[in-house]
Parts: C-alpha cells; sequence; structure tokens
C-alpha cells in the first residue's frame, strides 16, 4: 500500500496501537516508526546514565525516568529518550513525561542524524527542555546543548573523560568517567571482569 493512501494516526491512535504490539515503535505525529535494536553496550550506556540520574537525584523533587518514557515533541510526535528527568509531578498511568527538564540520547550507528538534527529540532521546541545531552557509544565523549538565556536557542559544549557534566537545573553533576564506568570502549567484554 502506498504511503499517500495510508490512514493518518492521532496521537491517542498509536498510544492504543502500539500497546498491542511486541516490538517498540516512535510516532513521527502522522504514523509509527520502528526503534530499532541497540548493542549491549548501548544498552550498558543507558543503564549507567540512569543508574547516575537515580542515585543523585535520589530524595530530590526531580524523578529520572527510563527508556519508556514518551516525550511529546513537535506537534503530536512522541520520542523515547534513553533518559529523561522531569520535575513535575505525574500519575504512573500517564504516557507523556510532563515537563521534561532533560533529555539523553545515546547515538548509534541508525540514529546519528536523527539525534543530532531531528531531535534536536524537536526537543528546541518544548520550551521545558533546558538541557539535550548526546553521549558518544565509541569514545569518552559527551556533546551537552544548553538553552540560551533568551530561553530560545540551545548551545553547545563538548565534554570527555576529564570533565562532569554540569546539570544545574536540577541540582546535580555527573562526572563523564561514571557514564562510561565498566564500558569496554570498541573492546570485548567479559561479564565480571
Amino acid at each position: 500500500m502506498s504511503a499517500a493512501f495510508r490512514k493518518i494516526m492521532t496521537q491517542q491512535e498509536f498510544f492504543d496501537w502500539a500497546e498491542t504490539q511486541d516490538a517498540r515503535y516512535e510516532f513521527d505525529g502522522f504514523q509509527p516508526i520502528a526503534m530499532t535494536g541497540g548493542t549491549l553496550g548501548h544498552s550498558s550506556l543507558i543503564r549507567n546514565i540512569n543508574f547516575q540520574l537515580m542515585s543523585r537525584l535520589r530524595g530530590k523533587t526531580c524523578e529520572p525516568l527510563g527508556p519508556d518514557a514518551g516525550v511529546a515533541t513537535m506537534g503530536d510526535t512522541v520520542r523515547y529518550p534513553d533518559a529523561v528527568v522531569t520535575c513535575t509531578e505525574f500519575n504512573a498511568r500517564d504516557r507523556l513525561v510532563p515537563n521534561p527538564v532533560i533529555v539523553v540520547e545515546v547515538v548509534s550507528p541508525s540514529s546519528v542524524r536523527m539525534d543530532r538534527i531531528t531531535r534536536l529540532r524537536e526537543y528546541q521546541a518544548v520550551p521545558t527542555i533546558l538541557r539535550y545531552v548526546i553521549v558518544e557509544p565509541d569514545a569518552m565523549a559527551v556533546t551537552v546543548l544548553s538553552r540560551d538565556h533568551a530561553g530560545e536557542a540551545f548551545w553547545a559544549a563538548g565534554l570527555t573523560e576529564d570533565d562532569t557534566l554540569h546539570l544545574p537545573e536540577v541540582g546535580i553533576e555527573i562526572p563523564v568517567t561514571a557514564i562510561y564506568e565498566g564500558i569496554a570502549l570498541n573492546e570485548t567484554r567479559t561479564p565480571g571482569a
């Protein structure tokens, strides 16, 4: 069937449909987009990021959520960042994170363009997102995009292994080395080693 003849979904139709699927999808505002599986290194980075956020935000008013938490961006688009932080109360049955403050994406070969261009534009369109963090999987390198003082555009800073990720919006800091802890970059990893 031609794409021109497909029915355009609403966001609610997408959520209802996605609940019946075995695979994971994002919503581009019109139709579901399949999310590909990642590598074990990618999964380890996501685990480390969420652990660092959880342990540092424990007892504070902001809460980190993992890769199953949806973020509404432009129009009806729904993205599922690898990590997201909100400082707004929410109902456990909600499908979208209210007022996301920080979003984190771990780059994969299939998502480089999406993470650096499409998601950047989409996250920048959400006024509550003050920081967008892009984590590289093959080197200790993190790009931090922070909202400017006018609240309109993002400015970028690059971090490496000697740096610390400052997240003043939620009152925490994470050493870049903590994000990559236990991850052998571009190498085979032996469990427990």
